[in-house]
């Protein structure tokens, strides 16, 4: 290797990507709500570009001035040559004149009714929006005052509210709470604010694991009392594995008694602050809907409803064609139209792409949308990039968080993509498929000898269904359901099974 200064001549091809072709990328890239603020953000920063005046959540009504002949979204392609002056730009400048508006006060105008209703509208929508709901913080804060606390006491007990986690428990020690401002008996003052923290309701706050946190549930009086509070303080690591017998030995309890005191603990709530977390699920605006055609075949429709119908200003149009601005104005207005058309004619691209690839997912999955998840089919986002004919990085971009409006329901694109694996007639079965076949063996098993994974691959073998153990037990913890041990029932007794085993 020769390691030196000096200039030297090289011949290099690079593949760069335009910016326009970028911006069709994002703009494809883009679900429904994000289209539509990079929408509303690139009319603010565009003074040529417009959209139509009408709300798809409003009923159509008769404007007071339209332009029956005005062009269709097909007709409106303007693209300037921004390196020079064109006559022939400025010729096509004149024709598109014809059909347009002459200026901002010849567009269509929203009667005084359609206004008023616009505006009670959007009023109601204030009125009914959801307020932020209350903290666990501010829930304990409140509840503070139920106490009569000398300042210091309140100061700290505050401040261990405030440091509480989402499930409502006190992480760290308390001697990171204590600072120069406590004085001297600090400890002693974050114990006795901890002990009226503990005290307030939802029960179980303040607890520093999940044992205090159960033991602080407790009440003198409660069923199996005593016995909740030995299998807690002594016994969790055994009722997590369910070494039922374990506990049988060291505590002399029944088996029974043992059932009925774990029926008790399941009413504890372990995560006592889990209840004021946000639980306002997000808002999925479909992409896509699914139509039945008179074929009986699935057809492929996009949400444009709430994409605006977007245009060119006449106003900056007109401001180019006559003349009246300088050079520096004309080579601006040229780039911000250019700006405009990529704008509409990626939105246009977006719109075909998205269509031609949510047919081809549909007409893959037809089975899956007619009979059943169980009858998915193994697809990979290739082969709907050879359907389609683009490439597979588009097919990403075009179902990345994308969702569907199916019969059976609302569906990420991506839900419908996945591998799979042969069947002993030879045929392909989605992963999916084996999913749910493994949850219906498990579903069905001997609860006193449930299978482990050994013998679930074994079962599955005998519906046809070749896999690894390795795979089993990464299905099962990845659809939460336990190990063989903990699965099993110790009140059954010898030779007894539960009803849907015996059948």
């Amino acid at each position: 290797m020769r390691l030196s200064f000096g200039q030297e001549l090289k011949q290099l091809q690079q593949q760069k990507l335009a910016p326009r072709m970028i911006q069709s990328m994002e703009i494809l890239q883009l679900p429904m709500l994000a289209l539509e603020e990079r929408i509303e953000q690139e009319i603010q920063e565009n003074p040529c570009l417009e959209k139509a005046e009408s709300d798809p959540d409003l009923p159509d009504e008769e404007v007071e001035h339209e332009n029956p002949d005005a062009p269709t979204a097909e007709e409106k392609e303007l693209v300037l040559d921004g390196t020079k002056d064109s006559a022939d730009d400025f010729e096509r400048l004149m024709n598109l004149d014809e059909d347009w508006p002459d200026a901002f006060e010849d567009r269509p105008r929203m009667s005084s009714s359609r206004l008023a209703e616009e505006g009670d509208r959007k009023h109601d929508a204030m009125a009914n929006m959801v307020s932020r709901p209350q903290s666990l913080q501010d829930y304990l804060r409140d509840q503070l005052g139920w106490f009569d606390l000398d300042e210091a006491t309140r100061q700290m007990a505050e401040r261990i509210i405030y440091s509480l986690d989402a499930n409502g428990y006190l992480p760290g020690r308390l001697e990171d709470l204590i600072d120069a401002t406590t004085g001297a008996d600090g400890l002693a003052l974050a114990r006795r604010a901890l002990a009226v923290v503990q005290k307030l309701d939802p029960a179980g706050v303040g607890a520093r694991d999940a044992k205090e946190c159960l033991l602080l549930q407790l009440m003198p009086g409660m069923h199996c009392y005593e016995q909740l509070r030995t299998l807690i303080s002594s016994h969790l690591e055994d009722l997590e594995h369910n070494r039922l017998p374990v506990i049988e030995r060291k505590t002399g309890y029944s088996m029974d008694l043992i059932q009925e005191t774990l029926g008790e603990l399941r009413k504890l709530n372990p995560h006592p602050g889990a209840m004021f977390g946000d639980v306002h699920a997000p808002t999925v605006t479909p992409d896509v809907f699914l139509e039945m055609n008179d074929d009986g075949k699935y057809k492929v429709v996009l949400e444009d409803g709430r994409t605006p119908t977007l245009f060119i200003s006449p106003y900056y149009r007109k401001l180019l064609m006559q003349g009246n601005a300088t050079d520096a104005e004309k080579e601006w207005i040229k780039r911000k139209i250019n700006s405009a058309q990529w704008l509409i004619e990626s939105i246009e691209q977006r719109r075909n792409t998205l269509t031609r690839v949510a047919q081809a997912i549909v007409d893959h999955q037809t089975e899956f949308l007619s009979r059943g998840p169980e009858y998915i089919e193994p697809l990979k986002m290739q082969q709907i990039a050879d359907k389609v004919g683009v490439h597979v990085t588009t097919v990403s971009r075009a179902v990345d968080d994308k969702w569907i409006q199916t019969p059976r329901g609302i569906f990420p694109l991506k839900r419908f993509f996945g591998g799979g694996t042969k069947s002993a007639d030879g045929e392909e079965v989605a992963w999916d498929a084996v999913r749910l076949k493994l949850q219906e063996i498990i579903d069905h098993e001997d609860k006193q000898s449930p299978y482990s994974d050994d013998e679930l691959v074994h079962q599955l073998d005998k519906h046809g269904l070749t896999v690894a153990r390795r795979t089993v037990t990464k299905y099962r913890k990845a659809m939460d359901i336990p190990s063989s041990r903990q699965r099993r029932d110790w009140t059954l007794g010898e030779g007894k099974k539960p009803p849907e085993a015996a059948s």
